[in-house]
């Protein structure tokens, strides 16, 4: 009786892991993909284009940091009130656990201080997204008043780049109280006939929107940020109807006159520095 042997059909698949083994490893660190196109960037290249994607011209989001090295002249920036940090002030539930999470990414909300921008003395404040997404507490308005007082006394005009989801609601009205606050300042440092600039970066939204951030005397905005109040879904569950296309980017407010101009961000130093010289200031 013959005997047959069976052998089994060689599959692909199953040398799959020993071909991955001969794959070079590729850490995701390299590479950054892009929310609007898909396009896969590496992250050198994107940080060398200012943290834009080379392929649709997407502004990414950039720390305080960040922006601080792309508006200042190197080494000119000089911290203020760099010790303010939040705390529980009303016993939140959970509240001291997020500070702990986000105090491990940013010191707070916003950075403030004096710098040069292209050779013009300035005061300069940039909220932090990765600060519990540049929300508005208590210290946030305060280091903002100080700023704005900082500039009024020595006669600086003053650039603020917004990013926020608005007021903090673990702090209750006081955080809402820091919209009037502010306020207040700006007007001071109008009256003192000096320049504020502001940069609306994405998103800005809620009680930063509704006080220092619409107050500036020029009103930039970067391409495509969401500007707001309130955000696209409340406004359509409220009002029960569908929002045009587009609804509250910086070139939808831009085009109902809300705003000055979108700038891009390879542009917006320069855009700045025209600004200030073209009012007076870095003049001998």
């Amino acid at each position: 009786m013959d005997f047959f042997a069976f052998v089994k059909p060689k599959n692909e698949l199953e040398n799959s892991a020993e071909k991955q083994q001969n794959v070079p490893f590729v850490p995701e660190a390299m590479w950054v993909k892009c929310p609007k196109c898909n396009a896969l960037l590496l992250t050198t290249d994107m940080e060398e284009n200012l943290h834009v994607c080379t392929h649709c011209n997407h502004h990414f989001r950039m720390s305080a940091k960040q922006r601080i090295a792309l508006l200042a002249d190197k080494e000119t920036f000089r911290e203020h009130d760099a010790d303010l940090t939040s705390s529980n002030l009303l016993d939140f539930p959970g509240y001291d656990e997020k500070l702990e999470k986000a105090g491990k990414k940013a010191n707070e909300s916003v950075r403030c201080g004096e710098c040069k921008i292209d050779g013009v003395r300035s005061v300069l404040c940039v909220m932090d997204a990765d600060f519990m997404m540049g929300s508005m507490g208590t210290v946030t308005g305060e280091k903002i008043t100080r700023a704005f007082e900082y500039a009024t006394d020595n006669g600086l005009p003053i650039v603020v780049c917004t990013v926020s989801g608005g007021a903090r609601m673990q702090e209750g009205i006081l955080s809402l109280m820091q919209m009037a606050k502010t306020s207040g300042a700006v007007k001071r440092h109008s009256d003192a006939g000096l320049l504020y600039i502001t940069v609306l970066t994405d998103p800005t939204t809620g009680g930063v929107t509704a006080s220092f951030a619409m107050e500036g005397d020029i009103i930039l905005a970067e391409p495509n940020a969401l500007v707001a109040f309130a955000g696209p879904r409340v406004i359509e569950q409220t009002m029960r109807q569908k929002l045009p296309k587009d609804f509250q980017t910086s070139e939808f407010v831009l085009q109902k006159g809300f705003i000055d101009a979108v700038v891009s961000r390879v542009a917006l130093k320069s855009t700045i520095s025209k600004l200030l010289k073209m009012h007076g200031y870095g003049e001998e």
